[in-house]
């Protein structure tokens, strides 16, 4: 295997653990609508979907809520109560703290929309800001993993050939999708497991 020189990490699941049902049961507690109801709407329809490959703005996913449930919560209210279901993955921050000080140049490849990613790079876990490079998202891309269309864009936004690039992502399904476009891909499963395959890769850092 050859060393990568680009490192891309997923976000959820991977650098920050989430809670979709919390989502729910905090947007129920802001605009009044069942929680199930909210699941249905959000998360088994294809609102969240949509909203993550940008085909809408925080203002018009507002707008569709409330056409769908009948309630009108406050905009920013609501936003934050679907976004507010982030924890650190604790025993990855090292190993990305490591790799940032080896120089490794490293980027988060997401599926995120305009709200989870305010609330997540706003300084509430600092090495999103510091140890990454380059942000390949969703909604700015226009495309959600495992479309081939973000992968191209998240290579172009490296700027290194694909398969120089490294990407670690929690759902199968996207690491084939990585795979096909060309990357060096793995699925997340523990973090020792993680570290065993960059090093496989040739990556040294002080871990």
């Amino acid at each position: 295997m050859q060393e990568p020189r680009f490192l891309y990490f997923d976000l959820g699941n991977v650098l920050l653990k989430f809670d979709h049902r919390l989502a729910c049961r905090q947007m129920s507690e802001v605009s009044g609508a069942p929680t199930e109801k909210i699941w249905q709407l959000v998360f088994e329809g294809d609102l969240e979907l949509r909203y993550e490959a940008g085909e809408f703005s925080d203002a018009e996913f507002h707008e569709i809520f409330c056409k769908e449930t009948g309630t009108r919560p406050d905009l920013e209210a609501l936003l934050f109560a679907g976004s507010a279901i982030f924890a650190p993955n604790t025993s990855i921050f090292p190993v990305v703290a490591a790799l940032d000080g080896a120089g490794y140049r490293m980027g988060i490849l997401s599926n995120t929309c305009p709200g989870h990613w305010n609330y997540c790079s706003q300084g509430r876990y600092g090495l999103i800001q510091s140890a990454f490079d380059v942000y390949a998202l969703s909604y700015e891309l226009g495309a959600c993993k495992p479309d081939p269309k973000i992968f191209a864009g998240a290579a172009e936004l490296a700027g290194v050939p694909p398969q120089e690039i490294f990407f670690v992502d929690d759902i199968a399904g996207h690491v084939a999708g990585a795979r096909k476009a060309g990357f060096d891909a793995v699925q997340y499963t523990t973090t020792p497991a993680l570290v065993a395959d960059l090093r496989k890769r040739g990556i040294a850092f002080n871990y």
